[in-house]
C-alpha cells in the first residue's frame, strides 16, 4: 500500500487522501489563485526569500491578501518537510481567493483564502538528457498579457506543453509578436556569438528565480550575459539554447523543430553553467548560501 503524504490545507496537517476543498472555491471554479514552487536541497530551501517575494507580489497583483507572515509560512514549510522526509524535494504552495456563496465572476471582499502546501520529490534528470540534450518546438504564444503573475490559470501553457510532447519534444518555446518569450513552463536563454542572452523581465514572462541565479552565476564567472529581446529568427542562429526552471534546472536544447541547434550536442557554455549551478547546490546543501 502506498503511504499517504502529509499536506497542509487551511491550517490543518492531514494525509493527502483526506484533503478536500468546497466546489464553490474560486480556484476550482475560475482558476482564481496563484502558486509558487520552492526546491529544497539537503533540507535547505532554494532562494527562499526570492520565492516568497514573488508569491507576495503575485498575491498583491491579483488582490488576494497574504494569509501568513513570512515566519508563519516558514513554520509550515519546516513542519511539512519533517512530516515528509526524503531527498531533494519541492514545496508547492497554492493560494486561491477562497469560497463564495455562489458562482460569480465578480468577487466579494473579505473572503478567507484557501491555502494548500504540499511536498513533492524532485526527480533528477535522466543522464541522457545531460549528455544529449532535449528537443523543443516553436509555438505561438496564446497566453494572457500578465504572465509575470504566477497564476494557477495555466490552460494555454498546458496545451502548448501537450502539443510539444505529442510532437516528440520536451518543451514549447513561445513566440509573441515575432519575439521569443519563454517556454511553456521555463525561461529561455540563447548563446549567440559567445554571449548568453535572455529576454528582459516584463509582463509577458515570469521572472524565474533560476533565471536570475543563472544571470548572477554567469556574471560572477565572467561569462558575457545580456538581457535583450530575442526575435524569433534568432532561435535559428543560436549556437546554444537553454531552458531554466526551479525543478528542471538548466536544460540544453539540442534540437529545435527537428533541426539541430549548433552541432546538435549540449554546448560548452551550457556545460560550464551546469557545473556552476551544481556547485551552488552543493554550497546550499552545506548551508553556505
Amino acid at each position: 500500500m502506498t503511504a499517504h503524504k502529509i499536506l497542509f490545507l487551511n491550517g490543518r496537517y492531514l494525509p493527502d487522501g483526506e484533503a478536500s476543498v468546497p466546489v464553490l472555491d474560486r480556484g476550482f471554479l475560475f482558476g482564481d489563485g496563484v502558486y509558487e514552487v520552492i526546491p529544497v536541497f539537503g533540507g535547505h530551501p532554494f532562494r527562499l526569500d526570492q520565492h516568497m517575494d514573488r508569491l507576495a507580489r503575485s498575491l498583491a497583483e491579483v488582490r488576494i491578501p497574504d494569509p501568513y507572515d513570512r515566519e508563519e509560512w516558514i513554520a509550515v514549510f519546516q513542519r511539512l518537510l519533517e512530516e515528509n522526509p526524503g531527498g531533494d524535494r519541492s514545496l508547492y504552495i497554492q493560494v486561491t481567493r477562497g469560497v463564495m456563496a455562489r458562482r460569480d465572476h465578480a468577487f466579494s471582499e473579505g473572503l478567507s483564502p484557501t491555502v494548500l502546501v504540499m511536498v513533492n520529490p524532485i526527480i533528477p534528470p535522466d543522464p541522457s538528457v545531460l549528455e544529449q540534450g532535449v528537443s523543443a518546438v516553436v509555438l505561438e504564444d496564446h497566453r494572457w498579457s500578465r504572465c509575470d503573475i504566477k497564476a494557477i490559470t495555466l490552460l494555454p501553457n498546458i496545451l502548448a506543453r501537450q502539443q510539444a510532447v505529442e510532437w516528440g519534444a520536451t518543451e514549447a518555446i513561445l513566440v509573441r509578436n515575432g519575439q521569443a518569450i519563454e517556454g511553456a513552463a521555463s525561461n529561455l536563454f540563447l548563446v549567440v556569438d559567445g554571449v548568453v542572452v535572455t529576454p528582459p523581465k516584463d509582463r509577458q514572462l515570469l521572472a524565474g528565480i533560476t533565471r536570475d541565479l543563472v544571470l548572477e552565476l554567469a556574471g560572477e564567472a565572467g561569462i558575457p550575459v545580456m538581457e535583450a529581446p530575442i526575435p524569433a529568427d534568432r532561435l535559428r542562429e543560436a549556437s546554444e539554447i537553454w531552458l531554466t526552471s526551479s525543478t528542471r534546472e538548466i536544460l540544453p536544447v539540442t534540437r529545435l523543430d527537428g533541426s539541430a541547434v549548433g552541432d546538435g550536442r549540449p554546448g560548452p557554455l551550457w556545460a560550464r553553467m551546469h557545473a556552476l549551478y551544481q556547485d551552488y547546490k552543493v554550497r546550499l546543501r552545506e548551508g553556505g548560501v
